[in-house]
């Protein structure tokens, strides 16, 4: 499955962005959907997961509250919408599919090419 991950931007603290990523190939509801991020100097860490159905979902306790994972199987794309934007939340956000509605990014085999985004403070 090939992603493509897209919605990146600057926003000002305390704003909000929604990231989407598109699959094509096989197909999209097989896969647990889940959303990375790399900051400047920093390993890759989990942000969120999905269930193929989207009605499971998991959360990085530092955007719990703030960060909503979504699906549209129809649409072969998931979402992440992100509100309450702090400076720290500053990365490039990945994509990636996988089998199991896990936090390591090891066990997700297809990767989004990232999408960036810079929040100021």
């Amino acid at each position: 499955v090939q992603l493509q991950a897209s919605g990146g931007g600057l926003v000002q603290a305390g704003g909000s962005l929604r990231l989407s990523c598109a699959a094509s190939g096989r197909t999209f509801s097989v896969y647990v959907m889940g959303w990375f991020r790399q900051a400047p100097g920093k390993e890759r860490s989990f942000v969120a997961a999905i269930n193929r159905s989207g009605y499971s979902t998991y959360y990085a306790d530092d955007v719990k509250g703030r960060f909503t994972i979504s699906r549209d199987n129809a649409k072969n794309t998931v979402y992440l919408q992100m509100n309450s934007l702090k400076y720290e939340d500053t990365a490039v956000y990945y994509c990636a599919a996988g089998n199991s509605l896990v936090a390591g990014g090891d066990l997700y085999d297809y990767w989004g090419q990232g999408t960036e985004v810079t929040v100021s403070s």
